[in-house]
C-alpha cells in the first residue's frame, strides 16, 4: 500500500534557516577560508561573512586586487572548496 508523501515546505524552510545549518555553513566557510589563506601571501586578508536569505549562507572573500587573477590562474577558491569536501558547479539559470 502506497501512502501519499507530502513535502513540508515550511518545515524545510525552518531547518534551512535554523542554527544547525548555520553552524555547518559557517564551519565550511571557515574551512574554505583557512585553505585559501595557505594559497595567498600572508599579508592578504581573507574574510568570512555569514548571512541568511531563504537559508543559511556564507561568503569567503579574498580582499586583494590580485584575487581574481589567482582564482582564474590557480583556482584558489575552487580548490579550497574541494579541500573542504564541496563540489563547485557553474551557476545555471
Amino acid at each position: 500500500m502506497l501512502e501519499e508523501l507530502r513535502l513540508d515546505s515550511a518545515g524545510i524552510r525552518e531547518i534551512l534557516k535554523g542554527p544547525e545549518i548555520r553552524r555547518v555553513v559557517d564551519g565550511l566557510a571557515n574551512d574554505i577560508a583557512a585553505h585559501v589563506r595557505t594559497s595567498v601571501p600572508s599579508d592578504v586578508a581573507v574574510s568570512v561573512r555569514g548571512y541568511t536569505t531563504d537559508r543559511g549562507a556564507a561568503t569567503v572573500t579574498v580582499q586583494d586586487v590580485r584575487a581574481m587573477a589567482w582564482q582564474a590562474r590557480d583556482g584558489i577558491l575552487t580548490r579550497a572548496a574541494a579541500a573542504a569536501g564541496l563540489e563547485v558547479k557553474a551557476w545555471q539559470r
